[in-house]
């Protein structure tokens, strides 16, 4: 149930769908000065959202509040890489793993990995769908192994589909092998909903976000002309600010 209701609230929590159901109203408004409103409503939705810096700001807003607390002197037992990093249609298209921005995390927990930092990984990802015979951890702990990381290093749970279930199974196998002293990696604006997930379960991980997204609009030029990849950035932040909201309530029990 959970599953299903954090899906319906990806598709509430667009502007795209905003767009559409505004316009939608003004197709069977009878009031025809709504109806003449609607579909310049709808524009001014997706313009607004598909400006640079409105999605920037906005991720901003999501990346700023990404705590880390990684030790670079500390050697963890285990590093959790969560999933979201692989494009499972592509990969079972091509044959071959086919990654997303959020590669990094697969990156980032190599190098925990190959300089000792970090004695396991346990690698967090499932299915995309219910006949989607690619499993993300799978092919995680394949693409680490051929980078030279012995397999035995590497633990996978294969049977997640979100965040709460990346923290609950995770939770399962780090205490089947007594693994205590944890580093979590997700992209940044990911990593607060991560960690509130990962409390719940009882484990206090260190933080290590990565994949950051947006700029400082002082360093950089932000474009104004309404761009499709500034809908999409603007869309995932949004997502993200009621998904946080969402995992709260979930976490107090509410």
């Amino acid at each position: 149930m959970f599953f299903f209701f954090s899906k319906i609230l990806d598709v509430l929590f667009s502007p795209l769908t905003w767009a559409i159901l505004l316009c939608l109203s003004g197709v069977f408004a009878r009031d025809s000065r709504l109806a003449k409103a609607a579909p310049l409503l709808a524009a001014v939705v997706l313009c607004t959202f598909s400006m640079e810096p409105v999605s920037n700001r906005l991720v901003r807003w999501t990346e700023d509040s990404a705590p880390r607390t990684f030790r670079t002197d500390a050697k963890y037992d285990a590093v959790v890489v969560l999933g979201g990093l692989l494009d499972h249609r592509q990969t079972q298209s091509s044959g071959t793993p086919s990654y997303n921005d959020g590669v990094e995390r697969l990156l980032v927990a190599y190098d925990l990995l190959r300089t000792d930092r970090a004695r396991y990984a346990v690698l967090s990802g499932g299915t995309d769908t219910k006949d989607d015979p690619i499993v993300e951890a799978r092919e995680l702990a394949r693409q680490l192994e051929s980078w030279g990381i012995a397999r035995d290093r590497l633990l996978t749970e294969g049977g997640s589909r979100n965040t709460r279930e990346n923290a609950g199974f995770s939770a399962r196998l780090l205490r089947d092998h007594k693994l205590t002293t944890l580093v979590l990696i997700t992209s940044a604006a990911h990593m607060p909903r991560a960690l509130a997930a990962f409390h719940a379960e009882g484990l206090a991980p260190d933080a290590l976000p990565v994949d950051y997204r947006a700029f400082d609009p002082e360093k950089a030029d932000e474009r104004w002309l309404p761009r499709a990849q500034a809908l999409a950035a603007s869309t995932a932040a949004l997502r993200e600010m009621m998904g946080r909201i969402v995992y709260g309530t979930v976490s107090s029990g509410r």
